[in-house]
This record gives structure tokens, sequence and C-alpha cells, in this order.
């Protein structure tokens, strides 16, 4: 075994924290290229988020908290088997010819799997990514109970689909047929979550809410973008995929004459929507038992008409999407959970997405790294950060987080301690940079050739850190 996986599970706690209350339920809240300076308490200071604000007010905010990737199905396989991507399953963003991605293993082992074992109901609200429809990687054939929403995170980019999925049924959207649009995705999929928290309030339930916005295209309801029109200005017209281009609603980003109000209308219909998941919460009588989690799965993107630098979207850091600079990698991360968070407490502690399934385990009571389920031994290049949360037991650190990225002539990334190690086009021999993020956090400053012993350190990382794919493999 990697002695590098044999360490993250080593690192692993059993259950440490004994529950004096029922079992919490879990929703986790992923949203989908929402930079690290796109709310209001990360500093965006173009429109508000008040509900996302509040979480934050009531909860614990983590400042030092990374996405698994810097795209979406990597980043989503290494939340949802505790791996990071040199080990998770999917390391890069690999479509199927008509309908969605390359699937998941059926073996995999999961938090889905992991949480049913103890009596949950699961739910996905969203976007999967992780397996086209039938295969061995959709959803209901990887633990969850109900699934509504884009099998394709490429069709996904369309908000007036012809089409979603209900588990594995497909679910035709007549309203948007040919060139209408009528039938707002993103309605429709927050209607299931709300009905999932009332229908399954009597019970534990892990739902992941996975919301497109506000990933491009950027295009909602007129009456969404309305109050925005000629308050964030200058627009720029964005002339994209509409009725009678060839991968309109399959992949094409729509035209949209207001990129800005539409950006700033997206964000602040996904603030809206978190609040709505708090009052279904509250009005089910569960929120005292119920742990929220917001965070997003990868830096601000540029598609679409996107314009992350008007609105400072990566919060000063270097990179956007596709950057494995901490602008597209750093994301915020809130945890509320009524009287074991601190209301308003802010946390330094370096997490990742890897993190959660084990942070989980150890909530729940579940296996830990190296126990036996039905899959196999449980592995994890997670530490559960449980005790950050309730300020009990010693909280663990990591030696090292790690990435890889397989576009763009592949890409890794090691961050130890202060240090970040960066290599870009892999498959041409590209060189180590060097950051120093105590003194140097927007990585303006590579100081590879002044400290080779740490780039040395880092690249070995680099080679030890992942198991070979045949599949994902940087194209050398």
């Amino acid at each position: 075994m990697n002695r590098f996986l044999a360490l993250g599970m080593a690192a692993l706690p059993l259950l440490s924290c004994s529950k004096d209350n029922t079992t919490p339920n879990i929703i986790f809240i992923l949203a989908d290229d929402l930079g690290y300076g796109d709310l209001g308490y990360t500093g965006q200071e173009r429109f508000e988020t008040p509900n996302i604000d509040r979480l934050a007010s009531e909860g614990m905010v983590f400042t030092r908290h990374y996405a698994g990737s810097s795209v979406s199905a990597p980043s989503r396989s290494s939340l949802l088997t505790g791996l990071h991507t040199g080990h998770t399953p999917i390391r890069g963003n690999k479509e199927c010819p008509e309908e969605g991605q390359y699937p998941l293993p059926a073996d995999t082992w999961n938090i889905f799997r992991m949480v049913s074992g103890h009596g949950y109901t699961t739910g996905v609200f969203g976007k999967w990514g992780l397996g086209a429809p039938g295969t061995e990687g959709a959803p209901e054939n990887q633990g969850v109970d109900e699934f509504f929403g884009y099998n394709c995170q490429r069709l996904a980019h369309s908000y007036y689909p012809h089409h979603l999925w209900h588990n594995g049924k497909k679910i035709i959207l007549d309203g948007n047929s040919g060139s209408k649009e009528d039938e707002y995705a993103p309605y429709l999929i927050h209607d299931k979550a709300l009905e999932f928290i009332r229908e399954n309030s009597g019970q534990p339930f892990l739902m992941m809410y996975t919301t497109t916005l506000p990933h491009a295209e950027l295009k909602l309801p007129d009456s969404e973008t309305e109050p925005f029109i000629g308050q964030l200005e200058p627009e720029k017209v964005f002339k994209g995929c509409d009725s009678g281009c060839p991968q309109y609603k399959i992949g094409g980003y729509g035209s949209q004459e207001h990129p800005h109000a539409a950006f700033a209308a997206m964000v602040s219909l996904l603030d809206r929507q978190v609040g709505e998941i708090v009052e279904a919460v509250e009005a089910a009588g569960i929120a005292d038992n119920t742990i929220i989690i917001f965070t997003s799965d990868n830096g601000p993107h540029i598609e679409g008409g996107a314009d992350p630098r008007y609105f400072n979207s990566n919060a000063g850091l270097r990179g956007l999407k596709r950057d494995l600079y901490e602008g597209g990698i750093r994301v915020p991360m809130i945890v509320r959970w009524p009287d074991r968070t601190v209301p308003g407490s802010t946390t330094d502690h370096i997490s990742a997405f890897w993190d959660f399934m084990p942070t989980l385990a150890d909530i729940i009571g579940a296996d830990a790294a190296g126990q036996d389920t039905p899959y196999g031994p449980v592995q994890t290049d997670g530490i559960s950060y449980l005790p950050t949360l309730t300020g009990k037991g010693v909280q663990q650190e990591h030696e090292y987080l790690y990435w890889e990225f397989h576009e763009s002539g592949g890409r890794q990334a090691v961050l130890k301690g202060d240090w970040k190690g960066v290599i870009y086009n892999l498959s041409k021999g590209g060189e180590m940079q060097l950051y120093n993020l105590a003194d140097d956090p927007a990585e303006q400053h590579d100081v590879a050739a002044e400290y080779p012993e740490m780039a040395d350190e880092l690249h070995d990382i680099m080679q030890e850190a992942r198991t070979p794919s045949d599949i994902f493999n940087f194209g050398i």
C-alpha cells in the first residue's frame, strides 16, 4: 500500500465524541463554480448574500478549506470517497458520448453507503456527473435513495434542459421542448429538495444539495435578473449558443445581454434557496439536530460571459477554475451545528473535501479507516475535523494536501504547511513552482530557486502521493 495513503488512514481517529441526543441530519450544500470572494462574509461588495452570511454568523467559518479539484467531477469524487485526486476513482472530467461522465466503479465505498448502514436515508438534488444513466456510477447504483436533477454536467450547462432525472427515470420537461424556456431547472430541483426534507424529517437523513448555481450558462427568468439590470455597469454582451446552434441545450452557453446582472442574480437566487432550506429545517422542527454545511466545488469560472475580475470572485487569490493556484481550489466553507459549533467562530485549520467522509464517520460512529465493509477495507486520505467543530479532543493536522488535474497538459500541486508546490504542463516536462503562502498568499513570487530543498521535497511527495491510473494519466 502507498505509504502516504496508509498515513492518511492512520490519521483517522475512531469515534471520539459521544452523542447525547439523536443522530444528526446532514445537509451538504455544494455550490457550483462559486469563488472564495463571491459571498458577503468573504468580502463581496457588488451584491448581498444575507442568508449565507447568516449561516456564517450562526456557525463556524473555515478560512483554509480546499475543494477536491478545480473542476466538477473529480472534486465531487473526492468529496464522496474521502480520497484526494491521487487516489479517488474519478480524477478528471471524462465524458461519455451521449450523456454523462465516466462512472464511479460499482464497488466504490462512499458516504451514501456508509451512512445507509447507520439508518440514514440519502438524497442528492442537483448535479451528479459521476456516472452516465444506467451505468454502475449512476446515483441509484451508488447508494443514493433519491436523486433528482442533472445526471450529466455537460447538459447542466443549460438551465432550461429538455429533461432531468428522477432516480433512473428520465423526466421530460415539456415546457422546454424545442426552443421553449418555461421550466427553470433550479426551481424544480429546489422544490424536490424541500420535499425531501419534509418527508424525511422524522428519521436521520443525509441530503447533498448539489446546485448548478452559479455555473454558466448565465441564464435566469427575467424576474430574477431585472432588479440588477443597470446596477452593475459597464455590461459586455455575451453572444453564445442559442436556438439553431448545434450545441443548444446540450452543452452550449446561451447568450446574455446583461452578464453582470445575471451572475449577481444567480448568486442571489442561490442565497435565497439556502435561506429556504434553513426555513424548511426550522419548520420541520429539526434545526437543533441538523448539521448544515455550505461550500463550493472549485473556484470561479469565466465561461458564458462571467467576469470574475469585475466581482473579485477569487478574493485576490491567484487563479480561477481549472487552476491549482489558491483561487482555483480554496473555497468558502461554513458548518452550522447548533449547540456544537460556536456561533460566529472562525478556524484556520487546513482541511479539504476528502476530510468530509472521516468527519462524518466520526460523527455517526461509522467504520473507521482500515475496518472491513462489504466493499473492502475503508481507506481515506482525510482527517476528521470533528475536534475543530466541537472544541473537544485533539485536532490532527495534515502532513500535506495533494491535487492533480488532467486537462491543459496536466497539473499537480502540494500544500505542506505554508509551502505550496505547483507544476503545470506535466506532459511537456513542466517545472516546479514554489510559493510561501504565509508571505505570499497571492502566489506572485516563485521561490523555487531560493529554496531548492523544499522544492525537491514537494516534488517527491507529488510522485508518491498518487497511484497510477490507465484512465487518468496526464496524457503522458
